[in-house]
């Protein structure tokens, strides 16, 4: 593997995104740590932490990069019949250390949602930076969720989980429809999957990705605080 640069837990800084290796993709730097002033610093550049319990912290910027527009997300047939019959409830904030549990214990391939990310995470929800947003059925239990970070009219998604068919993918529709009712440009979603790539998101070039942040990250949406108010109401979405 190349020499990579090693992040001095003490110096807060990155290297030129531009500089990730193609193998394995986007990985960019080591070490440093998870402070809420390095993170937020790296998610402004396009850049985010993944790694293991053994190894040390790896922060990535993938090229090309998978996003999805607020007014691109795509509503199949039987999504719509799920958001028809209203079988959740969907809240924003109200459970944030649930999610981010379930999250981790969701992870079939072994969870990169470490102890230390998760305080991390937590500390930045604790500063209003990140958010998650929850799927209830109608016994009030949760089923579904996602959190992930806001920074201006940018929102990054972390992780998210389904114990309940389609409860997730409800949940991105509705954070969809009320990011762009508050104006927001993008949503991250870091490294392609198909199930995101069925609900509207495409890859980007890096180099596009970055710029769309250097316009959006500073950008104050239309309303700050994080009262979801925006429902279903048809196929127009």
């Amino acid at each position: 593997m190349a020499t990579l640069p090693w992040i001095d837990p003490d110096r807060l800084w990155f290297p030129p995104p531009e500089q990730a290796l193609d193998d394995p993709d986007g990985l960019l730097a080591l070490g440093g740590d998870l402070s809420p002033d390095r993170l937020v610093l790296a998610y402004r550049h396009g850049i985010f932490p993944w790694y293991s319990e053994e190894q040390p912290i790896l922060w990535w910027s993938p090229n090309p990069r998978c996003v999805l527009f607020p007014d691109e997300i795509h509503v199949s047939r039987s999504l719509r019949r799920a958001l028809n019959q209203q079988r959740f409830h969907i809240t924003a904030d109200r459970a944030f250390a649930q999610v981010i549990r379930i999250c981790a214990e969701s992870r079939q391939e072994g969870t990169w949602i470490t102890d230390e990310m998760a305080a991390a995470y937590t500390r930045l929800h604790q500063m209003g930076i990140a958010h998650s947003i929850e799927a209830w059925n109608r016994h009030g239990e949760l089923v579904g969720g996602m959190y992930g970070l806001a920074l201006g009219r940018c929102f990054f998604g972390e992780s998210m989980f389904s114990l309940e068919t389609n409860a997730s993918k409800v949940v991105m529709v509705h954070l969809a429809g009320q990011l762009r009712a508050w104006g927001y440009t993008i949503i991250d979603c870091q490294v392609e999957s198909g199930h995101l790539l069925r609900m509207g998101a495409r890859c980007i070039p890096r180099s596009e990705f970055l710029s769309i942040l250097e316009s959006s990250v500073d950008r104050p949406p239309v309303q700050q605080d994080w009262n979801f108010q925006w429902c279903w109401t048809g196929p127009e979405v």
